[in-house]
């Protein structure tokens, strides 16, 4: 499985980082409060869909991204492409909050996040135990991080809930094999209590399918593809923002 293989050289790099986490954390702690990234969503989800846009490799334009709540930015290097750097320009560009998009595997990583100026950071259940996505969460919350919780089942929603994740992401698009069930995410909208702030990624084509995860209840959507192929990404930014719900 191609995660597998992800998350395997990433705790490999772990395991070999000689750097003292409490260090670290003390470093991070300096960082003091960045930018609201869950409440700028549910501040711009009251009357429109909210947008995470996904930068990919290059600083953002302001005009593209007039109508955006937040930015998503790769950070992982050997797989995707992305960097630290990219965060870094993406965040220098515009006022907007910003996810570290990448595979955290350890608290070093939750604290480098902070560090390189992320509002928010990532934790996908499938990749780890309930006792990782506890005390990453907790360490997360300690350094004034948002924490966007990602599931790709029922299964892995029931533990993001149990652990009491309040931002929580659906991810269309199934891990070993790439293809997106355009239904997921509608189907466990219905499994979210009220207070959770709800994320659908992947598989986001056009002001239809955003118009189909706003009614059934999500706050935002995190888009990339269909932004990076579009010929007017403004144009199909704003389109995404649709009411209603």
């Amino acid at each position: 499985m191609y995660l597998d293989k992800i998350l395997h050289e990433h705790r490999a790099r772990i395991e070999v980082d000689t750097r003292n986490l409490n260090t670290l954390i003390d470093e991070a702690s300096q960082c003091g409060f960045g930018r609201e990234f869950a409440e700028r969503i549910r501040t711009d989800s009251t009357d429109r869909l909210a947008v995470i846009a996904e930068i990919k490799r290059k600083s953002p334009s302001k005009g593209v991204l007039n109508s955006a709540s937040c930015l998503s930015v790769l950070t992982d290097e050997d797989h995707f492409g992305g960097s630290v750097a990219d965060l870094q320009m993406a965040r220098a560009a515009v006022q907007l909050p910003v996810l570290r998009k990448d595979f955290t595997v350890s608290e070093k990583d939750i604290c480098d996040a902070k560090i390189m100026g992320a509002d928010c950071v990532l934790l996908i259940v499938a990749a780890l135990d309930r006792a990782e996505l506890v005390s990453f969460h907790q360490l997360a919350d300690e350094l004034m991080l948002d924490v966007l919780v990602e599931t790709h089942s029922e299964a892995e929603l029931e533990m993001a809930l149990a652990i009491g994740a309040t931002l929580v992401g659906v991810n269309q698009r199934d891990l070993t094999t790439f293809a997106v069930d355009h239904d997921r995410a509608v189907r466990m909208a219905e499994m979210m209590p009220p207070n959770v702030i709800r994320v659908a990624e992947s598989g986001v084509r056009d002001a239809q399918d955003a118009q189909r995860l706003r009614d059934a209840g999500y706050h935002a959507v995190l888009v990339g593809e269909s932004l990076v192929t579009a010929t007017d990404p403004a144009a199909a930014l704003e389109s995404l923002r649709v009411s209603g719900g």
